[in-house]
């Protein structure tokens, strides 16, 4: 009786993890052209979409896992290129947060930035349901309330925080996310090997990336060469910045870094596990 029992226990447990695959794999497919309409809706500009071909939204969005009815955070939109794609995809059913710098009330870069994105929030009935939350760099911040978050974004941020203020960002997004939860990294990628200097600045080594999310508890669980440009040397003048779209050189050497394209780029997926 006892064995009957067992076996009917394990077939139960079986059909349901099917089931939840299956409802799993329904969803991809939803998910995909949900993406799709965002990244081609006509919201988006001109411009931000001829970064398409460097930056993979869909692909790298899939490669995360986003669904529509996940808590995703956002640090630090900036100008909202990924805004623009995240906000009508988790609309209706899941939720974003901008985890973004707070006006003070100052004139300077932070609140500026702040405002900017507030009135772009403001334009459009597609971001009517995004919320605001306050990221201060190098400090401890409560990106989403703690154990929340189904996932954490970041894209080209890295470079911009140090390194005590990238292991804060790691700690602060452990914290948001719920257990399994995942953190989704782009960046400027330094080549293997290669010690910082002023020709590479804005590039980071993937390798310390990836020591710095599991000092903050996090495992690496995938990674992908979805935003890799194998034409990128990272060594130039002017470091990243020589590169489309800031081409700091202005008119010198404009055709060959155009041709080049935007940096070479990490994608990398950490989840927070349980212990």
């Amino acid at each position: 009786m006892k064995t009957i029992k067992t076996l009917l226990s394990v077939s139960i447990i079986s059909l349901s993890l099917a089931t939840v695959s299956c409802a799993e794999q329904s969803t991809q497919p939803m998910v995909k052209t949900q993406l799709a309409q965002a990244v081609a809706s006509e919201h988006r500009s001109a411009a931000n979409k001829m970064r398409d071909e460097y930056r993979h939204p869909q692909q790298t969005l899939e490669f995360f896992g986003l669904k529509s009815t996940m808590t995703v955070v956002e640090i630090t939109p900036g100008g909202g290129w990924y805004t623009e794609i995240l906000a009508p995809t988790l609309k209706g059913k899941g939720k974003l947060i901008g985890a973004h710098y707070p006006d003070t009330g100052e004139d300077n870069y932070y609140s500026n930035s702040r405002k900017r994105l507030e009135k772009k929030l403001a334009s459009h009935e597609m971001y009517s349901e995004v919320e605001l939350s306050n990221f201060v760099p190098k400090q401890a911040s409560e990106l989403a309330p703690a154990g929340t978050a189904d996932m954490v974004l970041t894209f080209r941020n890295l470079h911009n925080w140090g390194d005590d203020g990238v292991k804060q960002v790691f700690v602060d997004a452990f914290k948001a996310l719920k257990v399994d939860g995942i953190l989704g990294v782009v960046e400027h990628r330094l080549p293997k090997g290669a010690s910082a200097n002023k020709m590479n600045n804005g590039y980071v080594s993937m390798e310390k990336t990836i020591e710095q999310a599991k000092a903050a508890g996090f495992t690496l669980i995938a990674s992908s060469e979805v935003n890799a440009n194998p034409k990128d040397k990272a060594s130039y003048a002017k470091g990243v910045w020589t590169l489309p779209p800031v081409l700091a050189l202005d008119e010198k050497d404009k055709e060959k870094y155009i041709a080049i394209g935007e940096s070479d780029r990490m994608t990398l997926k950490f989840a927070k596990v349980a212990k």
